[in-house]
């Protein structure tokens, strides 16, 4: 049990609560409770109840029922609350632009409690004529439905990587070697098959200790002999475990690892990659790709024809590694929506071995995120000061800010206040149902403005739940090179956007990406090892991968940009 578990807990009961029309001084309790512990650092588990009322914002009542979530792992509140609500009512929560109140319109007035009728509501516009709703919304949320509908059964990298972890750690002792295969080894930023190679002497016995793990079920109809497919606990990806003798697994990891469409390029020796793979004694992939007549492609460009079109004017050597990285720029503190404070913030980026730490908090707009005012931004940037003081020449904090992108185009914030910063990264948080011209137009508005240093998440996309609003990536890419605006790679898992295939045109346009965390904490800035793999999937190279400038690269790029946009610089500038 962790404080993002009692919170995800609180954070329910909320929802449902309110779904079931309660008390509103119970749900602004609730409520309350699950933010105020949201912004803790402080493991709250081994805290009795007598202390946990001393947190902010915590009272007896809510401290009581926090020790019962941490004893016994539920709240009977919620247990409750849920075995009054239908499943599929609960999964209306996943449609977004809906909340509590809408959802129990749609339950109570139509009697819907599953997503087909749902579907079914809105084709026949009965969901319009419910007070409150229109077409407008009847519209947004039968395409809320189609999107998830698309999704079913897919899960993100981040957690598809964590599973084959368990999987692996799980199999490994009762086998000769296990590999991770398929969509995870490919770095796929979504996946629908959690796919593991096992080599072993003993087929049989193998499959039947597969069979002995807990948290495995297997679908017996969909299984062979030397396949084991099913499920496991938690989730509802599919798992596919595939056996081979240990002679074999080399060269069927390279099969499975690679899409078709990447098996079937042929190179100058006439032979396919699934057929040079099948043939020769040496299973190694860069030999694989040697009696193809190919040049190596690295496991996360293996899709399709891509890579070796990248490759004509790239090694796989020049591509973007962890180790290239020496900064990073897009990243939140408890200035604004963060969970650590500035300083937290910076000193965890230092013991990661970088050397540059840039805090991009929420602009004034953002309210929901506690957005800077401008005050606020003169008071942050005196801390900063502080900080870097302390922290010498080796290692700066950059004054950066995450500015919105207002619905007309223009950065929050005047001018005088913009100028203020070292860089600002311009995203989108408002108005997403903008028209595909409309979106465009704003981006490229946004990124014409002379303080806009980074184009933040051009798509607002929110991987398996929101497709992002539709935007002409070609007009937003030659914008950015035409006003020397860098693109984010948002490196968080839930987002990585902009999706990988438009990083090479961005490159050959000579537009540089940035690889941003967007972190809200200090773990959130391993989620780099997300946007580095997108980044290569997408044949990013260090030379044009913006937060491998070091220090004084960076300073400079940044003076040097101000300078020729006409920004006059701070008087205490450093």
């Amino acid at each position: 049990m962790t404080n993002a578990d009692i919170v995800d807990i609180l954070e329910q009961t909320t929802k449902l609560l309110e779904l079931h029309n309660d008390d509103p001084f119970k749900i602004r309790s609730y409520q309350s409770t699950a933010f105020n512990l949201d912004k803790l650092t402080e493991d709250i588990t081994e805290l009795p109840a007598t202390e946990l009322v001393k947190l902010p914002g915590i009272g007896k009542s809510m401290a009581n029922k926090i020790r019962e979530i941490i004893d016994t792992g539920h709240l009977n509140e919620l247990d409750t609350l849920l075995s009054q609500t239908p499943e599929g009512v609960l999964d209306m929560f996943r449609i977004k632009g809906i909340g509590p109140k809408k959802i129990r319109t749609i339950w109570h007035e139509l009697g819907i409690e599953n997503l087909r009728d749902l579907q079914l509501a809105c084709e026949n516009g009965q969901i319009a004529t419910l007070k409150g709703f229109g077409a407008s919304t009847q519209e947004k949320i039968l395409s809320s439905l189609e999107f998830l509908q698309s999704q079913s059964g897919k899960i993100r990298m981040d957690k598809a990587d964590a599973l084959a972890g368990v999987l692996r750690d799980a199999i490994a002792p009762q086998v000769d070697r296990v590999e991770i295969s398929g969509q995870v080894r490919r770095k796929a930023q979504e996946v629908d098959t959690i796919q593991l190679l096992i080599g072993t002497s003993q087929l049989r016995a193998t499959m039947n200790a597969l069979n002995t793990i807990p948290f495995l079920h297997q679908h017996a109809a969909e299984s062979s002999p030397f396949a084991w497919r099913g499920s496991m606990d938690g989730t509802e990806v599919a798992i596919e475990l595939l056996l081979y003798p240990a002679n074999q697994l080399d060269r069927q990891l390279f099969i499975h690892t690679a899409a078709e469409a990447h098996l079937k390029q042929a190179g100058q020796a006439g032979q396919t990659l699934l057929q040079a793979a099948m043939s020769g004694d040496d299973t190694t992939e860069t030999a694989i790709y040697d009696r193809a007549g190919l040049p190596y492609i690295v496991p996360e460009m293996r899709e399709d024809a891509f890579a070796f079109r990248w490759s004509a004017y790239h090694q796989a050597d020049e591509l973007v590694t962890w180790d290239d990285l020496r900064g990073t720029l897009h990243n939140h503190s408890t200035w604004s929506d963060g969970k650590h404070t500035l300083g937290q913030m910076a000193d965890a980026t230092r013991e990661l071995g970088l050397s540059y730490f840039g805090i991009a908090d929420h602009s004034q707009t953002a309210a929901y995120a506690n957005g800077l005012k401008p005050q606020q931004v003169r008071e942050q940037h005196a801390d900063i000061d502080r900080l870097n003081e302390q922290y010498g020449p080796d290692f700066q904090i950059l004054k950066g800010i995450e500015s919105d992108i207002l619905g007309d185009g223009s950065l929050d914030y005047e001018t005088d206040t913009l100028a203020l910063f070292d860089y600002v990264v311009a995203s989108v948080h408002q108005n997403l149902n903008m028209a595909i011209d409309k979106a465009t137009a704003r981006l490229i508005k946004a990124i014409e403005n002379p303080y806009t240093t980074i184009l933040g998440h051009p798509t607002g996309r929110l991987l398996l739940a929101r497709a992002g609003y539709p935007i002409d990536h070609k007009a937003v890419i030659d914008a950015c090179a035409a006003h020397h605006v860098i693109i984010e790679i948002n490196a968080s898992p839930y987002r990585l956007d902009i999706d990988w295939r438009w990083i090479d045109y961005a490159m050959q346009q000579g537009v540089m990406l940035s690889i941003n965390p967007d972190a809200h904490s200090t773990t959130g800035l391993l989620d780099m090892h997300y946007g580095i793999a997108i980044g290569r999937k997408g044949g990013l190279t260090r030379k044009m991968t913006f937060n491998a400038l070091t220090l004084p690269e960076m300073k400079a790029w940044l003076a040097d940009r101000k300078q020729r946009k006409g920004i006059e610089l701070p008087a205490n500038s450093r």
